[in-house]
């Protein structure tokens, strides 16, 4: 079937659409603000509105954020799921942690530049190095290793 590092990749993915879902759902009007350019675009173009007057986003955002709610919680599910199989399949469990922290944080970078628009400075990308290089020292030092060599 498939390694414990496909299943922790997909974990670390699944984490970030869920983070993200979450920011959909809970965040500011940003689902109203996709509703009402999507309208705009999609046919309702009339130029003169009166100011009392709702537009379909007025409701609509508010299925979309349970929607998105719905979908954070699935994302955790699935994303549980997937650890579990990876921590079953993978020979150490930091590696596990390793491969899905990774994962999730350069998913989230470009789930956020993709849905939110976000730009990451190089400061961001500094961090998640440094991050990185700690957990890849952690994973050189796990004791799993240290016990398989003195045997």
């Amino acid at each position: 079937m498939f390694t414990g590092g496909f299943y922790a990749l997909l974990a670390g993915f699944l984490a970030a659409v869920a983070s993200s879902s979450a920011k959909l759902s809970l965040g500011a009007d940003y689902l109203k603000g996709v509703c009402e350019s999507g309208l705009r675009v999609w046919g309702e173009q009339r130029r003169f509105r009166q100011p009392d007057e709702t537009t379909a986003c007025d409701w609509l955002h508010i299925p979309l954020r349970l929607l998105c709610g719905g979908l954070l919680f699935t994302c955790n599910a699935v994303m549980w799921t997937f650890l579990a199989k990876a921590l079953r399949y993978s020979s150490s469990s930091t590696r596990t942690t390793v491969t899905t922290t990774a994962s999730n944080f350069v998913s989230s970078a470009f789930l956020g530049q993709l849905i939110f628009g976000e730009t990451q400075i190089v400061l961001w990308w500094v961090g998640i190095s440094l991050t990185f290089s700690g957990l890849l020292v952690l994973q050189r030092a796990s004791p799993n290793d240290r016990a398989r060599k003195e045997e």
